[in-house]
């Protein structure tokens, strides 16, 4: 989508949370109200967010995805909905399982290419 990571996760909160103030964004991301006002400001740039009122006090901003946002992460994303499914015939016990093989198998590659990244052939 051209954004890059912070951008992206902040753009999941206001997508899990509805319309949000930048003071909230801030407070679920971690991130600083400078940080969340540059984050804003480049997805409003990026045509993927958008400021507006807040109908229960005019004096503060929320910030809402656009239609935009919501059509490209759909092209992105949607296809996840069939792995859901997919994964639905699992029991909660199999799913553990293999979220656990699946971590084992990360931490074994990166402390192997951190090895791999120490070696010296000279």
């Amino acid at each position: 989508m051209g954004i890059n990571r912070t951008d992206g996760r902040c753009m999941d909160i206001i997508d899990r949370e509805g319309p949000v103030a930048a003071g909230r964004l801030a407070e679920a991301s971690g991130l600083t109200t400078a940080a969340v006002t540059a984050v804003i400001d480049r997805l409003e740039k990026a045509g993927y967010a958008r400021r507006r009122s807040d109908p229960g006090d005019r004096r503060r901003v929320l910030v809402e995805l656009t239609p935009l946002a919501r059509e490209r992460a759909g092209v992105i994303w949607g296809p996840l909905a069939d792995l859901n499914e997919a994964l639905g015939r699992y029991s909660v016990e199999e799913l553990t399982l293999l979220r656990d093989f699946a971590r084992m198998g990360r931490l074994y590659n990166e402390q192997r290419a951190a090895e791999i990244r120490e070696l010296r052939f000279d």
